[in-house]
């Protein structure tokens, strides 16, 4: 009989003892200690006080952000205090947390305020947070957090869309006409809304784009025909709504750098000579946004990274005299010194291929200290080193013979130019890390980077790149009923990969 309830308990998956206290196992969240120096943690604006969450965030009601941000400590209204006889949770917060059922008795363990104050001053708990859960709670767990980035990976949006914003592909002419087609398209009198139509500046005044005439031949254009310029485009991302880009895959990394912070589903009809990004064909452009603006989008949510320069400030002769001379290693991973601060960020970026440091004009190769969060990964001695999105895959750092990363993929890509050694091999990690790349201060040149191969910046001996992952994503509008296959079909089509004669078969 022993025998037949075990076999009933391994068949649903579970075992009788699994829900013993004894194998329960103790899940406990710290709040978030990175271990970087307070040189790659200073704001850009204010490189005098640490950086903080947006205010708007303290109040959040997204559950994941508050775990993430050390905030999972909702009031108890109703309940007893955590410190009592009787702890507890209120029945959202354990639905929540759970997933299940309330813990009962011994199961139950408090989770603790923490610090009322902000992040950026709150210190060290004298109680962390934690729960018990079995060992299949904890699989669960695991389980659905894969589930849930796989849903915001690749999620249909339903949009109400009043304002457009157009971008085309710079100095090609030929596609001025088809600018014009769409803008005309999109301000007629026939459609159900009222579009407010934005275009690049220059085409206000172009001949053959006529903005004149377009609202000579329709009048209720007047005043929703509208011009946009880099520093609009920067300044007020919340204005727009959905941009279409005609162009290829420089038109659509050029449309990421002009939206730094938020930015709006992005559909890419293929004009160029690539089409990683591009999946839309121009010849149904009025089908494919009728179906667009009515039923909603597919959007893929592509990773991007902010990139911040990070400038070395000089130091007092007296604290430089003897031997005593700086090293780039010690003062970004080694012990801090009360009150000094060695670097000030310079600028952040938002790059959704690559960021590449290289040798410039210099005719001798580079030498980059490489950090992963607080460890000193390696030194490279190459012409460069690139570190690639999956997005970027297919870019410099395919043709560094980096590899190729399917774009849905949480990754950070590190693929070394020419390296100077036969055992420097591409590595793949993980988005969580926080990279760092610098020049040290003993190199005999200066290095410099680029960003999605633009604004190339020189790098001094002191100064380094943060590299991490971006809390604004790409939002790609893909075809509907296409998603891992279509990218396989892009680089088939594009790279001829794996491209070859079948043999033969033997008779």
């Amino acid at each position: 009989m022993d025998n037949e309830r075990q076999s009933d308990a391994i068949s649903d998956g579970s075992s009788a003892c699994d829900t013993d206290p004894q194998n329960q196992l103790e899940v406990v969240f710290y709040p978030d200690s990175s271990h970087r120096r307070k040189s790659s943690l200073v704001a850009a604006d204010n490189y005098h006080s640490k950086p903080q969450i947006d205010k708007n965030e303290d109040t959040t009601a997204c559950f994941v952000h508050s775990l993430i941000a050390g905030e999972w400590v909702s009031p108890f209204r109703g309940f007893p205090d955590p410190g009592g006889d009787q702890p507890g949770y209120s029945g959202d917060e354990a639905a929540i947390l759970d997933g299940a059922t309330l813990p009962t008795g011994d199961e139950a363990i408090p989770v603790v305020n923490l610090d009322p104050k902000p992040i950026g001053e709150r210190g060290a708990p004298t109680i962390v947070q934690s729960r018990h859960l079995t060992k299949r709670q904890l699989s669960d767990m695991a389980w659905n957090v894969r589930k849930l980035s796989k849903k915001l990976g690749s999620i249909r949006l339903k949009l109400t869309v009043k304002t457009v914003f157009l971008v085309t592909k710079a100095h090609d002419e030929s596609l001025i006409s088809l600018t014009r087609k769409v803008t005309q398209w999109l301000l007629s009198s026939q459609r159900d809304t009222q579009y407010v139509v934005y275009i690049e500046k220059r085409l206000e005044t172009h001949p053959d784009f006529a903005a004149w005439q377009i609202e000579e031949e329709e009048p209720t254009a007047k005043g929703r025909l509208k011009y946009w310029d880099a520093q609009s485009a920067l300044d007020n991302p919340h204005l727009f709504d959905f941009v279409i880009t005609l162009g290829g895959d420089g038109t659509v990394l050029y449309t990421s750098w002009l939206f730094q912070r938020i930015v709006p589903p992005v559909l890419s009809f293929s004009l160029g000579s690539l089409g990683f990004l591009t999946k839309f064909d121009f010849n149904d452009y009025q089908k494919t946004l009728d179906t667009a603006f009515r039923d909603g989008v597919v959007v893929s949510l592509r990773l991007r990274f902010e990139c911040t320069i990070m400038r070395s400030n000089a130091q007092p002769k007296e604290a430089l005299s003897g031997t005593n001379k700086r090293d780039l290693v010690e003062e970004l991973i080694g012990e801090e010194v009360e009150g000094t601060l060695t670097h000030t960020p310079d600028k952040v970026v938002q790059i959704l291929n690559d960021v590449v440091l290289d040798r410039g004009p210099n005719p001798t190769m580079s030498q980059i200290e490489l950090f992963g969060d607080d460890e000193h990964f390696t030194t490279v001695l190459a012409d460069g080193i690139c570190i690639a999105t999956p997005t970027g895959s297919t870019a410099y750092n395919l043709a560094a013979g980096g590899s190729l990363s399917h774009p849905e993929n949480p990754v950070i890509l590190v693929t070394a130019i020419c390296a100077h050694t036969l055992s420097f091999r591409p590595i793949i990690l993980p988005d969580t890390i926080v990279l760092r790349m610098g020049v040290p201060y003993d190199a005999r040149t200066s290095s410099w980077a680029s960003f999605d191969g633009r604004e190339r910046i020189e790098l001094h001996p002191g100064d380094y790149v943060t590299v991490s992952a971006s809390r604004y994503p790409f939002a790609n509008v893909l075809p509907q009923g296409k998603r891992g296959e279509d990218w396989v079909h892009s680089i088939s089509k594009t790279l001829n990969w794996n491209s070859r004669q079948k043999p033969k078969a033997l008779h």
